[in-house]
């Protein structure tokens, strides 16, 4: 079992910044790669960023360039921090660890930019 708990999200004005956090505990020697997924309403959860054991990144084209995605192993913590934040990048964001052949989810940090 691996437990993911986010925090880290809150309102924020356009052209502001936020860094989100995702604590991983319990079998966390199982996890490999660890991302930040969204979800706003109405729409799709969608990918935000991924990043590997190895430190290998990958944006969605939304946020490269304003996003920035790192993990901490000491602490077993993800962190995205978000900057140049857009009324579009409001949503719920969910961290993402796949271990053990399943997915494994937070509970979400709800995001929201003023305009």
């Amino acid at each position: 079992q691996v437990q993911l708990v986010e925090s880290g999200g809150g309102l924020v004005q356009a052209g502001g910044s936020l860094r989100l956090s995702c604590a991983a505990s319990g079998n966390i020697f199982s996890i490999n790669a660890m991302g930040w997924f969204r979800q706003a309403p109405g729409k799709q959860r969608e990918l935000v960023a991924i990043i590997s054991n190895s430190g290998y990144t990958q944006y969605a084209n939304s946020v490269k360039g304003r996003s920035t995605i790192s993990r901490d192993n000491a602490k077993n913590t993800v962190y995205l921090q978000m900057n140049s934040l857009k009324p579009e990048d409001t949503a719920v964001y969910y961290c993402h660890a796949p271990a053990n052949d399943r997915n494994y989810w937070g509970q979400g940090t709800q995001v929201t930019v003023s305009s």
